[in-house]
């Protein structure tokens, strides 16, 4: 039997060795380039400085390992499980990764008794939650005791507002870190690195221009995982030779070719794009209204649901000034439910066109806003009896609709009748602008009050026995007594029961029902 040497021995032990530097070295490559190329220290990270430049709040955080709970909120792409690492690597603290997607209340309560042992023990524990939104109210409620005692430290991660997302009790307990979008500078870097670095092509040539570089990085829209996985598909399939790779222009204008909208209907995507949508149009900016209103359509929103906020536009911020607005915006509705996209597309862009250009009011939300703080005050507020029906004679005994007066019996189809509670007499709700035509509406409602008041003074005058003279409103149609509409010499059944009303307020006796009774009481519709 042959006996090895100790050289050859050294040299078994050593092809060995590379043999399995090989191995793990193909099985490194087979990872995708964005995890490959993930930061391992502060140094190394990109973005963010404005929260782990030296000196600042997480970066001392992290250095001296004294690390609250905390949110970290941002877009894709941006680093957030990326800093939970650097973390983790940093710390002392025993440190657990949890995924929303994975992980149930099962896992969270086992986890949790363990973490509990720990502390007693005097370890911490680090739980580091990626997409902390995709947790349920229960799923989050069972992490808040373990938080409170300091059972645990809670790293979470979302790209959704965390004030919408993440329990209230939860979330005061944290500190919420808002991650920003790279920069097109900071990716160009980071796919420089890439292109360069041993653990991406740094053993390869890449032949790439600083334009094509440019391309990526512009296209990436601040996504570093994105910019990433776009330069490894793109050297992927590009020719390659003894020289190394030459990455195709066709290639880079195939994957560059279009990219999907950043765009999440159930997302703060969806709520910001609106919010610019609506406030584009309120600021008469028109065409900011319609680029806004395609980012949402190409980005997949359902067109009814921009149609309907539309409707909702018509009359909150343009309103009486322009009540054309929405009747165009239902038709553009009900266009959307007949032809839907993309044919509606251009309906939409109608409506949010005019929406853009109609004079602007909001007098009809202040108005309703108004009542609503008032009707909030008053829910224990009885309707006056004078505007009741008395549907039963008992209701009618007790006073149902005595006093009411149905205004198109009477001359200038009105009266002074109070139809407000008597704690909101003279409370005023609507107050029209002088915008496009609510300043007719403006000059109709004036119009409307002094003649209520010239009929108040008429009421008062009849009362004492007084001859009522001639009045002339300042503006508006004449006075009963100028304009012919002179009360009829007949005493009508009306101001028998009324005996103090005006001359101006005698009813038309063709008006009323012959039995003497009031509209409503005789079964007509008059309401």
């Amino acid at each position: 039997m042959k006996q090895n040497s100790l050289f050859d021995l050294f040299e078994e032990d050593e092809l060995e060795h590379q043999e399995k530097q090989e191995r793990e070295k193909r099985s490194n490559m087979l990872r995708p380039l964005a995890d490959r190329m993930r930061p391992q220290t502060l140094e190394d990270y990109y973005g963010q400085t404005h929260l782990i430049s030296p000196g600042s709040l997480l970066w001392n955080m992290i250095e001296k390992d004294t690390i609250p709970s905390m949110i970290f909120w941002g877009p894709p792409g941006v680093g957030k499980t990326t800093l939970a690492s650097i973390i983790a690597a940093h710390t002392h603290s025993r440190f657990i990764n949890f995924s929303a997607v994975q992980s149930g209340i099962k896992e969270i309560k086992s986890v949790m008794t363990q973490a509990e042992m720990t502390r007693k023990q005097g370890e911490r524990t680090i739980v580091f939650i990626d997409e902390i939104h995709r947790f349920n109210k229960a799923q989050q409620d069972a992490f808040l005791p373990y938080v409170e005692k300091g059972s645990i430290v809670l790293i979470g991660a979302t790209t959704e507002n965390p004030s919408f997302e993440v329990n209230s009790a939860l979330l005061s307990r944290c500190k919420v870190f808002v991650l920003k979008s790279l920069t097109t500078e900071e990716i160009e870097k980071l796919l420089i690195q890439a292109i360069h670095a041993p653990q991406g092509y740094g053993e390869k040539t890449i032949d790439i221009t600083e334009e094509q570089i440019y391309a990526i990085a512009h296209f990436a829209h601040g996504d570093a995982r994105l910019a990433l996985n776009t330069l490894e598909m793109i050297i992927t399939n590009s020719p390659d030779d003894i020289h190394g790779v030459h990455v195709d222009e066709e290639i880079i204008k195939q994957v560059l070719g279009k990219r999907t909208l950043l765009y999440d209907k159930k997302g703060d995507a969806h709520y910001d794009m609106i919010s610019a949508l609506h406030k584009s149009m309120r600021n008469s900016d028109v065409q900011a209204s319609i680029y806004w209103l395609s980012r949402m359509l190409e980005g997949g929103e359902d067109p009814l649901y921009i149609a309907r906020r539309m409707v909702r536009m018509a009359s909150e911020d343009v309103g009486m000034a322009d009540s054309r607005a929405l009747e165009i915006c239902i038709a553009a509705y009900q266009a959307c439910m007949y032809l839907g996209m993309p044919e509606c597309s251009v309906h939409l862009t109608h409506a949010i066109t005019y929406l853009a250009l109609a004079p602007k009011s909001n007098a009809l939300e202040t108005a309703y806003f108004a009542a609503r703080d008032d009707a909030r005050e008053t829910l224990e507020e009885p309707v006056p009896l004078h505007i009741c029906n008395a549907r039963t004679g008992m209701m009618a005994d007790l006073g149902y609709g005595q006093g009411y007066e149905y205004s198109h019996d009477y001359p200038l189809h009105m009266t002074d009748m109070e139809c407000l509670p008597p704690k909101l007499k003279d409370h005023v709700y609507y107050k029209p602008t002088n915008q496009g035509s609510e300043a007719k509406v403006g000059k109709r409602l004036e119009q409307i009050q002094q003649i209520k008041a010239m009929i108040h003074q008429d009421r008062l005058k009849a009362r004492n026995g007084q001859q009522r003279p001639p009045m002339q409103p300042a503006h508006g149609p004449a006075s009963p007594a100028q304009s012919g509409l002179q009360p009829n010499p007949a005493v009508s059944s009306s101001s028998q029961q009324n005996p103090t009303a005006p001359s101006s307020l005698q009813q038309n006796p063709a008006a009323s029902p012959a039995s003497g009774q009031s509209a409503e009481d005789s079964g007509a519709t008059k309401k």
